[in-house]
């Protein structure tokens, strides 16, 4: 076989070979809202649902939220390994009392961390990255610890899905993630780490939010 022969098929074997190894990532598990994804309509009536969860102003006093804070470093790629830039990502979960910021939740003083906004928004820039400041997930009332997380872009969508802690031990209890599939759990589980002194944070986690191609 002469050498442009070899040239010719080692490249048609590479073009081949490429989508299998770009399709390797998992995507998110798709799932549903849950019951207490908060409305716009009622989100429009405060004006704090920016990245940090961790704080709240109100009536002139920044309140800062109970609980392990943690910053979660996130990158949108596809399942081709291509970051999406421009995405928008939504979280949402409860706060370390276990409750939620949303209209059907009773919101009297006292059932609920003032200081925790709840809800949280976010752009993915030029790099497919974003972050944002919250608290370490705390069980709920049948559930082990979760963030909720909502994903929009005009090349995929709309995705929602949740993020779980890997290794907790409630995670083999929950009926959502023993229903999704053991090779796509890794896609969802967040690998905590110790932050760095002097963050202001007892926790951090670096993740790839993986969307549909």
């Amino acid at each position: 076989m002469n050498t442009h022969r070899r040239q010719l098929l080692a490249a048609a074997a590479a073009l081949v070979a490429a989508p299998a190894l770009a399709s390797s990532r998992r995507m998110l598990a798709p799932m549903t809202d849950g019951p207490f994804y908060p409305p716009r309509a009622w989100r429009e009536r405060w004006a704090d649902w920016d990245a940090d969860l961790s704080r709240v102003e109100r009536d002139g006093r920044v309140l800062h939220a109970r609980g392990e804070h943690l910053g979660l470093e996130a990158v949108v790629v596809d399942t081709r390994n291509r970051v999406i830039d421009g995405a928008e990502v939504e979280i949402w979960q409860c706060d370390a009392l276990a409750a939620y910021r949303h209209p059907g939740v009773s919101q009297q003083p006292g059932r609920f961390d003032d200081g925790f906004q709840g809800f949280g928004a976010a752009r993915s820039d030029r790099q497919g990255s974003l972050r944002f400041r919250t608290i370490k997930p705390v069980p709920y009332p049948g559930r082990t610890p979760h963030i909720h997380v909502k994903l929009r872009h005009a090349s995929f969508g709309e995705l929602t899905s949740q993020l779980f802690i890997a290794g907790d031990p409630g995670n083999a209890g929950d009926f959502l993630w023993r229903h999704v599939a053991a090779e796509d759990r890794p896609a969802l589980a967040m690998a905590l780490e110790p932050a760095l002194a002097g963050s202001g944070l007892r926790w951090r986690v670096r993740h790839a939010l993986v969307v549909p191609a």
